[in-house]
Formats: C-alpha cells, sequence, structure tokens
C-alpha cells in the first residue's frame, strides 16, 4: 500500500473500478478529481495505485462527510470537498489548483442513495418522495404535487423515456386532487397500476423514478457543466474517465467527445451547439464504451447498464460554449 490511508470497510464497490483506474493511469505527483466520490471507491483505488493526489467532490453531504472522515485518517493526499462536479474548476481554483492529471465522474445516484429509504430514491422500499442528492431545492414531491400535467408528462418522457408518460401524469394528476403524493410507494404503486408490466421484467416504476430524479438533480444540466469543466482543467495528457447508467447520460457523453475529438457529433439540447474549425481538444480512448464483464454483472446487477468513456486531453485550447449550460425547462412538450 502506497502512503498511510488504510480502506474502510467496503460499503460498495464502484462499477468497472479497474478499468477506470487503468484509463486514468495516476502516477506519482498527478493530482486527480473524482467528482462523485461516494463511497470513495475510486479515490482510494487511485491512491493505492500510485503516490498521487485525489480532489474528491460529492453533493452529498452525507457522503462527503465520510469522506472528510477518510481524509482526516490518511496521509493528506485525499481531500474531500461537499459541492458540485460541474462547478470542479471554480472549487479547485479557490485552493490554488488551475491544472489537474485526470477526472472521473460516476453519473447518477449512488446504491448507497438507493438503499437509504429516507433517501426517497427507491421505488422498492417506503420513504418520503424526495430525491434530492444535496438535500436542497425542490424535492419530488414538490414536482408530483404541484407541476400541471403536460409538465410532469415532459419530465417522464424525457428524463425518463416512459412512452407512457402522459397516462403517468394524467394519473398523477388525479391522485393528487384526493391527497398529495408524499411517499415513494404510493406513486411505485400508482405508476404500476397505470403502466403495464414489460417483457424484460423491468419495475414498471423504474422510468418514472429516473425522470422525476433527474428533473430533481438537474443531473442532465451538471454533466454537460461537468464535462465542459474538465476539458477546462484536464492539463495535455490528462486523463476524462466517465461512468454513465442509462442512455440519456451515455449519450451525452459520446457526443461530447466526439464532437470535442474532431468527430463532429450530431447535435444534442443539453450540449453548446457545434463550434466550426476548432483544434479538437480531446483523443478518444477508444471509440466503443467499455461495458462491465459478466462476473462483475452477477456480483452486482445494477452494473449491467454501465458504460464507460475514456478520452485524453490535447494541447488544444477548451472549447467555448455557444450557449449558457443545459438547465431543465418544465414547459417542453414531449
Amino acid at each position: 500500500m502506497i502512503g498511510t490511508i488504510a480502506p474502510p470497510p467496503v460499503l460498495h464497490r464502484p462499477v468497472l473500478l479497474d478499468e477506470v483506474v487503468a484509463a486514468l493511469a495516476p502516477a506519482a505527483g498527478d493530482i486527480i478529481v473524482d467528482g462523485t466520490f461516494g463511497a470513495g471507491g475510486y479515490s482510494l483505488a487511485l491512491l493505492e495505485r500510485a503516490p498521487c493526489r485525489v480532489i474528491a467532490i460529492d453533493r452529498d453531504g452525507k457522503a462527503a462527510a465520510r469522506g472528510r472522515a477518510i481524509a482526516a485518517a490518511g496521509d493528506g493526499r485525499l481531500e474531500v470537498i461537499e459541492g458540485r462536479f460541474g462547478d470542479m474548476d471554480t472549487l479547485l481554483g479557490d485552493r490554488g489548483i488551475a491544472t489537474v492529471n485526470g477526472v472521473t465522474l460516476d453519473i447518477g445516484v449512488s446504491s448507497m442513495q438507493i438503499d437509504e429509504a429516507e433517501r426517497g430514491f427507491s421505488f422498492a422500499k417506503d420513504g418520503p418522495l424526495d430525491m434530492r442528492m444535496g438535500g436542497t431545492g425542490p424535492s419530488a414531491a414538490d414536482l408530483v404535487n404541484r407541476l400541471d400535467e403536460s409538465d410532469l408528462a415532459d419530465i417522464v418522457f424525457r428524463y425518463g423515456e416512459e412512452r407512457f408518460a402522459r397516462r403517468v401524469a394524467r394519473a398523477i394528476v388525479a391522485a393528487r386532487r384526493e391527497r398529495p403524493l408524499t411517499r415513494t410507494l404510493e406513486l411505485a404503486d400508482l405508476v404500476r397500476r397505470t403502466v403495464p408490466k414489460s417483457a424484460d421484467g423491468i419495475d414498471p416504476a423504474t422510468r418514472t423514478f429516473q425522470g422525476l430524479r433527474i428533473a430533481v438533480n438537474d443531473e442532465l444540466g451538471e454533466l454537460s457543466r461537468g464535462l465542459m469543466a474538465a476539458e477546462r482543467m484536464l492539463a495535455p495528457g490528462g486523463r476524462l474517465a466517465v461512468v454513465s447508467f442509462h442512455s440519456l447520460e451515455d449519450r451525452m457523453v459520446k457526443d461530447f467527445l466526439k464532437q470535442r475529438s474532431g468527430g463532429g457529433g450530431r447535435p444534442s439540447r443539453h450540449l453548446p451547439g457545434p463550434v466550426a474549425e476548432r483544434a479538437p481538444s480531446f483523443t478518444l480512448g477508444q471509440r466503443k464504451a467499455t461495458s462491465p464483464r459478466a462476473a462483475e454483472i452477477a456480483a452486482n446487477p445494477r452494473a449491467r447498464s454501465a458504460r464507460l468513456r475514456t478520452a485524453t486531453r490535447t494541447d488544444a485550447a477548451a472549447w467555448p460554449p455557444l450557449s449558457p449550460p443545459h438547465s431543465l425547462a418544465f414547459g417542453d412538450e414531449p
């Protein structure tokens, strides 16, 4: 083991851990950003691999507090910041850090958050209908009880990719006329009565909960800001590794890296528009995303949808955004 940080009891092994560490290839003296600290799996593995320094970020106050306790017991190579990874250049700039050698992002909700019923992410456990990663701003209950039917349908359709979104929104509006929806199982059972069961065995509530969670936490806007912040922060030769868990996230990462590596990339409403004749700011690690091996999926079924995309920073300037980073608007028609 390098240094004096001793790994705490394993709460959760992050998906594609070995592949992420290999892609980041930490070396002595490197500074690496773990933008989604969670239980610390990536951070600790990076610190074990090389005498590097890891700056970890998490918007979840509980995760950040756990991380600070781990860092306090170590040798000073780990620092954990409570905040959003989309603000990484500001957060690190406040600490005198202008460039880094690696950035990793593990997008979406963590297994620990899902397993804590009181956080409101799970449709399998009863808890308050919350879903806020950072504990601030409107909750999922606020959305389902206050938004009009068309806005709810928009969220469930766009971010949950639920083809019965209008039916779900209609059922929510009808139910809340009787009393507000405040519990996860209330909403999950309502959706299960509304959406037909699928042949793949996925719970009918999955897509609705996904859509609400993404909207509550502005996850796609945050990912857009995070990718651009990583582009600004990474030194030439710096490595980027992004793990995503559903098609919306993976498509955004794919399009961003394709565009930034000179491959064009189809337009995305979540990313700035095309910029003509700019030098590529990234080279791709590989064209196709890396998926978990069968053994990892068997040990952790939640890993089955994970995709890892990697790239290396060139010495070209970061591309300027042509429009502000995406933020959610609830009034669009599906």
